[in-house]
Order: structure tokens, then sequence, then C-alpha cells
């Protein structure tokens, strides 16, 4: 687990620098557009290709690493290479195709992703999104490049890929407030090219050097394409869920797609730090010791990743449902982000949390059933999952006052149906294995929080008294909030003698005796 820890912590570190720039994006954006159509607009824009692509590249990733494996273990390292340009340009002709067709039919591809959008605001998202569909083929070169560099043990790049997407969006936000608003997709666009360049030098230290073949015939990619196909379904649902989402909210209020999005991107900052840092690095380690038929330790690591997820979301999650005005009101209220769209941000932000648990362990238990190579599960759960968050976003839309907030409810609703599903079917398939050990886990972390929860209130309305209002003084009063949150939490875990707590205190040590 060493290798393993170190590769996570180290991809942790990457993704931290990202996200923070990631954010650095959404407050930049938030400052010069607040709640408005044109950030509406903008952010759908930015959507629309994601998720048409993100489904895909992930599922590419996903039956990617292990046919290269494969490949490269029958017929060495240049069939490797070759193998990967095959999926390259394979993944370039079909994504030119997607841009073409998407960039013909805009007007109706926006109407599916924002059906309230009328007038000047569906004038700006077609438009938007009529530049950045063109893009596709950069996203899904990108996607490649990812999976061919962390087969190839290197988790540092990718996770900092999204870098100089980030940085050249706020460039253009800059430059948009001094000139116009439309020239924010072209920004975006140079930089879904930007993730590829960057990932591209890296790529080719590790052994990749281009090469123009192409073979639809190749056993490799057919083989591929029906590991695919239930991943793809299966990751297709978030992306689904998103759409329907975003769909609903561009019926209410103003600046709803937005408050939501900036909420959820904090909720994503969590998953994309932890969990996908987690999944990414243990994914590899637990295919080769299913391919071993090694159920002990097999069993053993499935335990150890949902107890760490357990321990560190958790009280992020309570944190958040807590502090969801003061954190939003810091990262965001300036500008044109006024005390309207912090309200309405720190709503859907408190509904979010709720459910950050399901979205981190279903993102987990999905990795152990692709490892077992069984796909089909977690497309069916997700398909499940899709349909409840559907009838229970119109639920509490229709029939509630919950609006921006029965959105966010639904969504973690439907992920925490999913991943009770995910661990029914997991003990089906493959018995009992330390399921008893995560419910204490739970439990343990639960209550911790708790605790942690009535320290954190209290501390922070007295210092809010004691420094009173202010930027700086704001701050201040979150940092030592959270600190004193986050002390009470980790001495109540360690009270309770939680297992994992020595593995990474362990890791922390051996840290500091490097330095």
């Amino acid at each position: 687990m060493s290798k393993v820890a170190k590769a996570a912590i180290g991809l942790m570190a990457a993704t931290l620098v990202a996200k923070i720039l990631g954010f650095g994006r959404e407050i930049t954006l938030a400052s010069a557009y607040g709640a408005s159509s044109i950030s509406d607009a903008f952010l759908v824009a930015m959507n629309i290709p994601a998720v048409i692509f993100t489904a895909i590249g992930t599922s590419l990733g996903t039956a990617f690493i292990p046919l290269f494996c494969e490949v490269r273990s029958k017929d060495g390292d240049d069939a490797a290479v070759k193998y990967t340009n095959n999926i390259f340009n394979a993944v370039v002709i079909i994504c030119v195709i997607i841009a073409i067709i998407g960039a013909i039919f805009t007007p109706e591809v926006v109407k599916l992703f924002a059906l309230g959008f009328k007038g000047e605001t569906m004038e700006k998202a077609v438009y938007f999104t009529r530049i950045m569909i063109l893009g596709i083929p950069f996203l899904g070169i990108s996607y490649i490049m990812m999976a061919f560099l962390q087969v190839r043990d290197n988790f540092i790049i990718p996770g900092l890929m999204s870098v100089p997407y980030n940085a050249l969006i706020i460039i253009s936000i800059l430059l948009s407030v001094k000139t116009t608003p439309y020239i924010l997709p072209y920004g975006a666009i140079i930089g879904l090219l930007g993730q590829f360049v960057f990932q591209l030098p890296f790529a080719i230290k590790r052994g990749y050097r281009y090469i123009p073949y192409v073979n639809f015939k190749d056993e490799y990619l057919k083989k591929m394409l029906y590991l695919v196909g239930p991943v793809l379904i299966g990751v297709a649902v978030t992306q689904i869920n998103t759409i329907v989402d975003r769909t609903i909210a561009s019926t209410l209020v103003e600046g709803s797609i937005s408050a939501l999005s900036y909420a959820n991107k904090l909720n994503q900052f969590v998953m994309g730090m932890f969990i996908v840092s987690i999944s990414s690095v243990v994914y590899p380690m637990l295919s080769k010791l299913s391919t071993e038929n090694n159920k002990v330790e097999f069993n053993k690591s499935i335990v150890t990743a949902f107890s760490t997820v357990i321990l560190l979301v958790i009280p992020i999650s309570v944190g958040a449902i807590i502090l969801s005005t003061p954190i939003v009101k810091i990262l965001f209220q300036r500008g044109a982000f006024d005390e309207r769209a912090t309200y309405m941000t720190s709503i859907a932000l408190i509904f979010y949390s709720i459910g950050m648990i399901g979205f981190g362990l279903r993102d987990i238990l999905g990795k152990v059933f692709y490892s077992l190579q069984d796909t089909k599960t977690p497309m069916i759960n997700g398909a499940i999952a899709m349909g409840l968050n559907i009838i229970l976003n119109i639920s509490f839309v229709k029939f509630t006052n919950m609006q921006l907030a029965g959105l966010a409810l639904a969504t973690s609703t439907s992920a925490l149906v999913t991943v009770a599903l995910l661990f029914i079917n997991l003990r089906n398939k493959i018995g009992p294995f330390g399921g008893r050990h995560v419910l204490s886990v739970f439990i343990k972390a639960i209550i911790s929080a708790l605790l942690m929860a009535l320290v954190t209130s209290f501390v922070y309305k007295n210092l809010s008294n004691i420094f009173g209002m202010g930027t700086i003084k704001e701050i201040i009063t979150l940092g030592l909030s959270i600190l004193s949150g986050a002390l009470v939490y980790g001495i109540c875990i360690i009270i309770f003698k939680v297992d994992e707590v020595n593995l990474i205190i362990n890791t922390v040590k051996k840290k500091l005796k490097k330095i």
C-alpha cells in the first residue's frame, strides 16, 4: 500500500493545484457576471462538450488501461504504441464528426440542455456553444493522453491537465469584461487544445510517438468498444442527470443554473481532490489483484478504500452544511455576485453536501466492479438512479416550494440510493468483504462529525461576534472555526481507534522524516 499511498498523495497534491485554479475560474466568472444570463449561457456552453465527451472519455480510459497492458504483455512496447495510436486516430475521426453535427444543430442541442432559455440568453448560449463544440476533438485526444500516462504510472501530469484550460478561460473572462462577452468561448476552445499540448511532451518521454495508423477492424479496438458500451452508459447517467438538473433549473428564476453550477463546483472539488485521486490509483491495483484471484488482499483493499473515503468525506460534508453561507460568501461574493447569488448558491451547496458521501462511494464502487470485469451492474444501478433523480427533480420542483434546493436534494438522494444498491450487489457477487468494518467506520465518523459540528458552530458564532464583519476578519473566523472542528474530529477518530487513521498517520510521519 506504500506505493499506492505515495501515488495517491502525489495525485491529490496535483489535483489541489488544478482545483484551486478551477475555483479561480469560477470566482472570476462570478465576480465578472454574477448569477446572470451571461454566466448561465456560458456555463451551459462549457457543459455541453464536457457532457458529450466526458462520458465517452472516461469510458475509453477505463477500457484503455487493461487492454494496453494486455497488448504490451503479449506483443511488446511497439505494439502497445501502435494500439494507442489506433485508438487516438479513431477518436479524432469520431470527434470531428460529432463536432460538425453539433455545430450544425447547435440550437437544438442548447434547447436539450437548457429548455427554459429564451431571447438574448438563448442567443448567447447558441453562439458560445457553436464555437466551443468544435473543441470536442481536443477534449477527446486529451483523455487518450491521460489514460496513456496513467497506464505508464504517471498520475501527476493528468492531475494537472486542467491547469492550462482554466488559466486560458480566466484570461478570456478578464478580457471579456473590458471588451465583449462574445470572446469567452475562444478562451475555452484554446484551453481544450492546451490540455492535450500540456500532456504530450510527458507522454513522449514515457514512450509515446505518433503513428498515422487507423484500423477499425483491429481485434483490440473491437474488444475495447465491447467493454466501453456498458461503462459508457453507466458514466453517461451522471451526465444525463446534469442535463436534467440544468434543464429544469433553466425554467426557474434567473441565475439558477449559475448557482447550481457554483455549488456543484464546490462539491466536485472534494470529489476531484480525494475520491478521484484514490480511485485512479486504486483501480490498477484492484484489477491486478482480481486477475490474480487474490481475494484476501482484494477485500482488504476495497475496505481500506471505502473507509478512507468515509473518514475524509463525512466531516467535509457536515462542515459544508453548517458553514455553507460563509464559505460561499468568502469564495464568490464580490463584483456582480451579490447577496442573492450567495443565498441561492449556499442553499444548493447544503443539499448537495447531503449526498457527498454517496458521490464518493459510488465512484469507488464503480471501479471495484470494473476491476472484476463487471460493467453491467454499475450501468443498471446508474439507470435506476437516473430515473429516480428525474422523478424526484420533477416532484420537488413541481409539488413543493424547494425549487433550486429540490434539484440538489434529488441528485443527493439518487446517489445515496445507488450506493446502497451497489453495496448489496457487491456482497452478492463476492460474498462478505468486510462490510461490518465499513459500517463501523461510518458510524464512528458520523458521531465524530456531529461533535465536530457542535464545536465548529459554537466557535464560529462567538468569533463572528468578536471579530465582526470584513473580508479578512471573516476569513480568519472561518479558518479558525474549521481548524477547531478538524481538531475535534481528529481527536474523536483517534479515540475511536479507527484502523485507517494509523495508515494516514504513518504516511504523514514518513513524509516528515524525509523532509
